[in-house]
């Protein structure tokens, strides 16, 4: 006779291995959620990660132009104090980002805790079409950088 998890009526649970992978990737974005709701967000849109101890952007400093992940931290940091749409404005692929770890730490947390393969449907839905569509997307926030730059 089938086990249940063959037949489809039940879902397989995710061995202690795939659950301690889990709660590491939980962890690691908690932890990035922390350190941006710890930061305070500049207000002209990029320049928090100087917060972080890291230099100026040198795109920025020489080129008068924002870099591909400008205002990223800025938008990790008002995303994670609900200012959801300054952080778009901020940066918008940093804002969807930045929603992606709240989803993926709560989606994380729930395989490490119970076992669920939620994991791994969403790891199926990684293919060619998707990581084209992230390209797109984080080239069109650059555009968007780009047009609405300010070095004030």
């Amino acid at each position: 006779m089938p086990s249940a998890t063959t037949t489809g009526s039940r879902s397989a649970s995710v061995p202690g291995v795939g659950r301690a992978l889990a709660g590491l990737i939980a962890s690691g974005c908690l932890l990035l959620l922390s350190v941006a709701a710890w930061l305070n967000p500049s207000a002209n849109g990029h320049g928090t990660h100087t917060q972080l101890g890291m230099r100026e952007c040198s795109w920025a400093t020489m080129l008068d132009r924002p870099c591909p992940t400008c205002g990223m931290t800025t938008a990790f940091a008002f995303a994670a104090e609900g200012s959801f749409v300054a952080s778009a404005a901020a940066q918008p692929f940093g804002f969807l980002l930045a929603l992606g770890t709240a989803i993926a730490f709560w989606g994380s947390l729930h395989v490490a805790l119970f076992g669920s393969g939620i994991g791994q449907a969403a790891a199926g839905m990684v293919r060619p079409a998707v990581m084209w569509i992230i390209g797109g997307a984080v080239l069109a926030a650059w555009a968007y950088k780009i047009v609405t730059w300010s070095s004030a």
